[in-house]
């Protein structure tokens, strides 16, 4: 985002105002119908305010922050600024507009409703970045009294209301297609108080008028019903007659100003917005530069499949339980991270597998082909059941993925952080069976200490460095937890001598209930900059793949809608990436969180950094990070946006020739 100085809203430079007093906070009031200033020098005076008549900016406070920032309900107002924004192609780069009402020109309890609404974004060339395809507004919804749901605001009906003394956000994000031409794009954000009542003497048609286009559109939708059809002329006649009714229904005088308009719905006035609505200006640097469809790093991310049974009603192998693993799976894709179905058993066993179909079903081959997937778990069935059958099926399984060119991306994820000495034999047990079937098997194992009941080393530390004597050759991915770690990144030196490069292994690392605060980690309530730097840590530790145990792992409940309840005994938000769409309104698609957005960004900065490392060498990859001081370590990085953009506009100013 654009930096006038060191403390623009990037930088975290505040408005001399003062934020207006709330209710039971610093003397308070009753934060209803307060005014803190900046009217432009009019006087609202009582009663009612009708906001088509008044300017939006003598209602509201409009300001835009970065995406690492957490918008608190008492965020302070800062100074309207031009958003400029660097992206590459295939990338989606975010931000926030920020509100908070300054009177309130509502009826009801609320401060009154704004409306929102962006242009196309488009380059001097003609190229446009469209609205609902490339541009997306979500509303940032708290969750535990922290900024964190992104609910979809409806295209068709972009309004959202404002409470008194509180501030709301809105998280815009624009998405980069592949194929997008380079160049500026500019366009704006139009954010309009609107009335909370229709007046129905100037908004409602006719009764008559209603029925009539009521009946009209119900005879459309009985001419289109699916049917047989006794030749191919009456499919075409009937969808013609359709055709021309709905013509004539959008030729209704009332519908003449719902014509499109300059890239979005033209839902209020055209003239209205640009004589009372606050204009956001808006800018997008789309460089020649795409980031690799297939993510460079591996980062594997569990679904529950017994929550998502539970919550929807749904049984194990089920149409309706296919359907609702692939849309969790295809949704998921899009944040750079290879999802995995998950389901627990006894002492800490788990079933990992990507693709819920059998390896000879067609839908297989799509699952493990899709160039997004940078890694996918195959199922290990005889944890479930140690039967004849099951073996043959997993047998059969193997034989077939290993014949696919996508078998370098398989990996079996067999136990979480096996404790014991017997539980580090089964995984040896197991290994023995796969590697019969194919040698070439990877096998990933997690773990934060050695196997207790073992004469491995002196110290607990030792102990733990010296998990890959007792593995070898029977786990090839070895993923350790930051937590073990804490800052000391010295250690990470001790780990990776003790692995085998030329075996094929590699070191990954996870983060769960720890590390905490000031580490980075993924919990509620963290800073955006912590969220965005576990993927930093990732990188400048040398980590060759990520693991997350849960992005849905809730409390238990049995409808969709039920309220989301963290697991007690986790930190709030651990293991919870997303929510029920079904939770915030009538849609099923899930609903991210503000974290899984900034997870997405750490993503995308390791093909920045990994961009600049190409060219220049890894030191002076890992001395950007220090020089811009964005990461120098795991209690050391930026608690500011600024650093990220400087970073990331060295990587472009040096690397797009």
């Amino acid at each position: 985002m654009e930096q006038r100085d060191s403390n623009s809203a990037a930088g975290g430079k505040t408005q001399a105002t003062s934020a207006p007093p709330v209710e039971g906070v610093a003397g308070g009031g009753t934060s209803y119908g307060w005014v803190d200033g900046g009217l432009r020098g009019t006087s609202l005076g009582a009663g009612v305010i009708d906001p088509t008549k008044v300017h939006s900016e003598d209602l509201l406070h409009v300001w835009s922050m970065p995406s690492t920032a957490n918008v608190s309900q008492q965020e302070a107002p800062r100074p309207l600024e031009k958003v400029n924004l660097l992206a590459a192609r295939n990338e989606r780069e975010s931000f926030q507009i920020a509100l908070r009402p300054k009177v309130s020109w509502a009826t009801s309890g609320i401060a009154g409703s704004v409306q929102v609404q962006c242009t196309d974004l488009c380059s001097s060339s003609g190229d446009r970045l469209v609205v609902a395809q490339s541009i997306t507004l979500r509303r940032v919804v708290p969750i535990l009294g922290v900024p964190d749901a992104l609910v979809p605001i409806d295209p068709l009906s972009p309004q959202i209301s404002l409470h008194p003394g509180e501030t709301a956000a809105v998280w815009v994000s624009l998405n980069v297609p592949c194929g997008q031409p380079p160049g500026l794009y500019e366009g704006e954000i139009f954010i309009t108080a609107v009335k909370t009542e229709l007046d129905p003497k100037t908004e409602s048609l006719p009764k008559s008028e209603r029925y009539r286009l009521y009946r009209e559109l119900k005879g459309c939708l009985d001419v289109t019903e699916p049917r047989d059809y006794s030749s191919p002329e009456e499919m075409v006649q009937r969808l013609t007659t359709a055709s021309t009714t709905l013509k004539r229904m959008l030729d209704n005088p009332a519908l003449q100003d719902c014509q499109e308009n300059n890239g979005f719905g033209d839902m209020m006035d055209e003239d209205v917005m640009n004589n009372v609505s606050v204009r956001l200006k808006l800018s997008l640097t789309v460089w020649d530069f795409t980031l690799p469809v297939t993510p460079s790093l591996p980062a594997v991310f569990g679904i529950s499949e017994t929550v998502i049974e539970d919550r929807f009603c749904l049984e194990h192998g089920t149409e309706g339980w296919y359907d609702a693993l692939d849309h969790h799976f295809r949704w998921l894709l899009q944040y750079r991270i290879s999802p995995f179905f998950c389901r627990w058993g006894d002492s800490m066993r788990i079933l990992a597998y990507t693709c819920p179909w059998p390896a000879d079903h067609p839908k297989a081959n799509e699952y493990y082909s899709d160039p997004r997937l940078a890694a996918y778990a195959v199922p290990y069935a005889p944890i479930l059941s140690c039967t004849d059958a099951a073996k043959n099926s997993l047998r059969r399984e193997v034989e077939i993925l290993k014949s696919k060119p996508h078998w370098s991306k398989a990996y079996f994820y067999l136990w979480d952080e096996p404790l014991n000495v017997d539980q580090y034999d089964m995984i040896c047990s197991i290994s023995n069976e796969l590697r019969s079937y194919a040698p070439d098997v990877r096998i990933l194992t997690t773990y934060y200490c050695g196997p207790s009941g073992s004469e491995l080393a002196p110290s607990t530390f030792e102990a733990f460095v010296k998990v890959p004597n007792v593995l070898r050759p029977h786990t090839q991915i070895f993923c350790t937890s930051e937590w073990v770690l804490g800052t000391r990144e010295d250690l990470v030196k001790d780990i990776v001598a003790e692995l085998r490069p030329d075996l094929g292994e590699e070191w990954w690392t996870y983060v769960c209930m720890g590390p905490s605060d000031p580490q980075p980690n993924w919990h509620l309530g963290m800073r955006g900059t912590q969220h965005r730097a576990v993927m930093w840590r990732v990188w400048k530790e040398g980590g060759t793949g990520f693991l997350y145990w849960g992005t849905n792992c809730y409390e238990k409940a049995m409808i969709p809608s039920a309220e989301i309840c963290f697991r007690r005994g986790l930190p709030p938000g651990d293991g919870v990436l997303f929510y029920p769409g079904e939770v915030f309104s009538s849609s099923h698609e899930p609903v991210a969180s503000t974290r899984l957005e900034r997870i997405l960004s750490g993503m995308q900065d390791i093909e920045y950094l990994k961009l600049y490392s190409s060219r220049y060498g890894r030191e002076e990859g890992l001395a950007l990070l220090e020089k811009t001081g964005m990461y120098l370590g795991p209690d050391r990085y930026t608690l500011d946006h600024g650093p990220v953009d400087v970073m990331r506009g060295e990587v472009y100013r040096t690397c797009r020739s």
